[in-house]
């Protein structure tokens, strides 16, 4: 009887670093991507100012007017090709601020009030004004 000596196994442990190597590499492009888009502030700076200006409505009497500085904000809409007119939307009680073309942060405030349509005073500050309780 005539016995063959199977040599693949030795190809398999091969591959299967090699499988394992390209996996690895996959996995941490794939968490420096996510760590430089985190790192870029959109995410964080939407999360802030939308959290700011829900404080800052439910602190507010009406006929109050609110400027809040978006310097920072209007750096990061431009650089993500935002335009500065639309990177805060309030509908309802929900304020949404967006400074990258996908995604955005929404906020909700507990005031139950009308507001004006917010907008840009100038080249950074946006303007807020409360025009009444929806209760009187």
């Amino acid at each position: 009887m005539i016995k063959i000596k199977n040599k693949s196994k030795r190809g398999n442990v091969l591959m299967e670093n090699i499988v394992f190597i390209i996996l690895n590499l996959i996995f941490l492009t794939i968490l420096i991507l996510f760590l430089l888009k985190q790192g870029g502030g959109a995410i964080i700076l939407e999360q802030a100012y939308a959290k700011q200006i829900a404080l800052l409505i439910d602190s507010a009497k009406p006929g109050a007017e609110i400027y809040l500085n978006m310097e920072k904000g209007k750096k990061v809409a431009e650089k993500n090709n935002v335009d500065f007119k639309d990177v805060v939307k309030i509908n309802k009680n929900i304020v949404m601020v967006k400074l990258s073309e996908e995604g955005g942060y929404e906020y909700s405030f507990f005031n139950d009030v009308e507001l004006d349509k917010p907008y840009p005073v100038d080249e950074e500050t946006y303007r807020f004004k409360i025009v009444r309780y929806k209760d009187e």
